[in-house]
């Protein structure tokens, strides 16, 4: 019985490959990020020279923006996969991000609300720079969504404080 046990648990352990492929997935959508940046940014090198400096501006956002989603992606794609597949062996490489290996899935979580916040303020930061094209209703949408997003961040903080201050005093 204790070898059945044994095999059940390797087999369980090993399900942990399966994975492997969402991030391979999710390191091509990084490829297909890259295309959409640069049609973008083709699209706003004419407007340096021949748009409005708000135009120039909701250009520069948006380029950020898919960067952020970029970074975003990576984020998960790193912290993920060393958190549920396997770890990453590049510790003597001398790009090898900081954070890389240490980031746990409660800093995963800090990590992605945090991005999306940063996502949510720079879609309205945009919207509130192009209000022509948004009617009041849309705006207070986005402000809405927005304002959810910015709370949970909050809340998702003060749970990761509350449960590392419980970890702590050993309760």
């Amino acid at each position: 019985m204790k070898r059945l046990e044994h095999a059940l648990e390797i087999f369980i352990f090993n399900a942990r490959w399966l994975l492997a492929p969402f991030y391979l997935g999710l390191v091509l959508a990084i490829g297909f990020l890259l295309v959409k940046f640069v049609k973008e940014f083709m699209g706003f090198v004419p407007l340096v020279f021949t748009g409005k400096p708000q135009d120039v501006m909701l250009g520069i956002l948006s380029l950020i923006d898919i960067v952020l989603i970029g970074n975003l992606i990576l984020i998960v794609v790193f912290a993920g996969y060393e958190n549920f597949v396997s770890k990453i062996g590049v510790e003597d490489h001398e790009d090898r991000p900081a954070w890389m290996g240490h980031v746990g899935f409660s800093d995963l979580k800090m990590k992605l609300i945090g991005s999306i916040v940063a996502i949510s303020g720079i879609e309205l930061l945009k919207a509130f720079m192009n209000t022509a094209n948004f009617d009041r209703e849309e705006l207070a949408w986005k402000l809405g969504l927005h304002v959810t997003f910015v709370i949970s961040g909050v809340l998702f903080a003060l749970m990761d404080r509350l449960t590392a201050c419980k970890s702590e005093s050993g309760h």
